[in-house]
């Protein structure tokens, strides 16, 4: 949806103001807009006698003024998360670990990271399924 514009400098008042809307109905249904100067009530016939003010944002900074990109994590780390892990498991009361069999958070990370394939099968994300694996090829 566009955004209408509001500030106006209205040719009657010469007044540095705002515009007011009332729409017109014929019945039940929305016809049309008449737009009046907020500070003197002057109307205008339409849209496009309208003397709207165009406001530049004033620019303090340029981009030599800001600062370097801040990189917390070195590009081996990204995605190591417990959360991108195959042996994250989630349920409504905890976040735990499949492998080590403790809680963690999604944010956690570890040395036993491996990563989630991009199409999970229903193997890899029940553990006790994965361990009845492990067993039977012992």
């Amino acid at each position: 949806m566009e955004a209408k514009k509001m500030a106006i400098l209205c040719l009657a008042c010469k007044a540095d103001t705002f515009v007011r809307r009332e729409p017109v109905y014929e019945g039940f249904r929305k016809t049309g807009e008449r737009i009046f100067c907020m500070s003197c009530g002057h109307e205008y016939a339409s849209e496009g006698d309208v003397p709207y003010t165009t406001t530049a944002k004033p620019t303090l900074f340029t981009d030599a003024d800001r600062s370097k990109r801040v990189e917390v994590f070195r590009n081996d780390e990204k995605g190591r998360n417990c959360r991108h892990c195959r042996h994250f498991v989630v349920n409504p009361f905890i976040q735990r670990c499949g492998r080590r069999h403790v809680e963690v958070q999604a944010t956690d990370c570890c040395d036993d990271f491996q990563a989630r394939s991009a199409v999970a099968t229903e193997t890899e994300c029940d553990p006790l399924q994965r361990k009845l694996d492990q067993l039977l090829s012992d």
